[in-house]
Order: structure tokens, then C-alpha cells, then sequence
């Protein structure tokens, strides 16, 4: 037969100085008691796949695992071509599973610079950074225009002249049917006398 236990604590938590000589959980603290021994999680990262990549976006995939306590948070820094490292804001998409955390970051390409991303994983048992970075290149530059040649400028000007022909054309046509129904209408001519001696 199972037996409950129920276990009353009181925990005061001391702090360094005496104004924070109490520290208070607020909502959603998880506290984990456990006799397992702090494991430090692995991280990697990888390219997502999506179709945002069409759009001038790209997307990072950061794992942590095998980590204890399961509790991490993961954010981002990127490095401009031998540049400084850069801690980058905004929001991110974290999915949790039992043993596992994950986090899918939509990128901006640059117009101009290649950035390599790097991801940090903040635990109980310090902070990690994944052993591998991944690399956004800038976008590629617009193609060029595509050249005339001097045979699409032939048959752009022969087309000109084939619609001016035709214009040309019509307007005789019209000219000629109008002086043809002046003359039909009008008749015999009645101005004529006769001469008699």
C-alpha cells in the first residue's frame, strides 16, 4: 500500500547585504530539489530551413541538451566581419521538450556585411557557448540589366516603322472613301449654260 508523505519546509534565502537579506520567488519560479548532480547542457546550432530564405530572411536553430536541471535560457550574439560580438534583441521562438530546449531566431540579411551568429546557452552550471557559429551572408547583389544587343534594337525600330506604315495607311484610306462621298453627293454638275448663237 502506498503511503503520501507530506513534507513542510520553510526556506529563507539570504542575500548578500542587508538590504536584500530576504529574496522572494515571484510567479513562475520553478525551484528544483533534487540529488542530481549539476550537468552543464550541450549546445548546437544549426540552419533552419524555411521559406524565409526567399524573402531575404534566415533562420537559426539553437539546441541545448542533456543539461540538469532542464532550466535555460537561450540568446543570441553576432560578429560583423572581425568586428565586436554584438548581443542581439528582439523576440524568438523556444520550444521545450523533456531533456531538450530549443530556439528558432528569423534572421534579417544584411545588405552589405556577413554576420556570424553565436548561440549562448545561461545555466545553473554557467553560461555555454555553442563550439560551432553559423554564418548569414549578405544578400547577393540585384542582377544587372540585361544587355541590348543590336538585334533587339533592329526589331524595335522595324516595329516603329511597320505601325507608322499602317497609320500612314489608314489615313489614305479614310482621305480617299471621304473624297469619294463628297463627290457621290454632291451629283451632275448644274452650272452649265448653254450656248446658243
Amino acid at each position: 500500500m502506498a503511503q503520501q508523505v507530506f513534507v513542510i519546509a520553510c526556506l529563507a534565502v539570504g542575500g548578500s547585504s542587508e538590504s536584500d537579506k530576504y529574496l522572494i520567488f515571484g510567479s513562475g519560479t520553478k525551484l528544483y530539489v533534487t540529488d542530481e548532480q549539476v550537468v552543464k547542457p550541450v549546445v548546437s546550432v544549426y540552419p533552419a530551413a524555411s521559406r524565409a530564405h526567399l524573402e531575404g530572411k534566415s533562420s537559426l536553430l539553437c539546441l541545448a541538451s542533456a543539461m540538469s536541471p532542464p532550466l535555460v535560457q537561450i540568446y543570441w550574439k553576432r560578429q560583423k566581419e572581425n568586428g565586436p560580438l554584438e548581443e542581439l534583441q528582439g523576440e524568438q521562438l523556444e520550444l521545450r521538450e523533456p531533456g531538450r530546449t530549443a530556439a528558432i531566431r528569423v534572421i534579417d540579411r544584411d545588405a552589405l556585411y556577413t554576420y556570424k551568429y553565436h548561440c549562448y546557452v545561461k545555466h545553473e552550471g554557467g553560461t555555454v557557448e555553442a563550439q560551432t557559429q553559423a554564418e548569414v551572408s549578405a544578400l547577393p547583389p540585384p542582377p544587372p540589366p540585361p544587355a541590348a544587343s543590336v538585334q533587339s534594337w533592329y526589331k524595335e525600330r522595324l516595329l516603329c516603322m511597320l505601325y507608322t506604315v499602317l497609320i500612314v495607311k489608314s489615313l489614305v484610306y479614310c482621305c480617299g472613301l471621304s473624297l469619294l462621298r463628297i463627290l457621290r453627293n454632291k451629283g451632275p454638275s448644274t452650272n452649265c449654260t448653254k450656248v446658243t448663237d
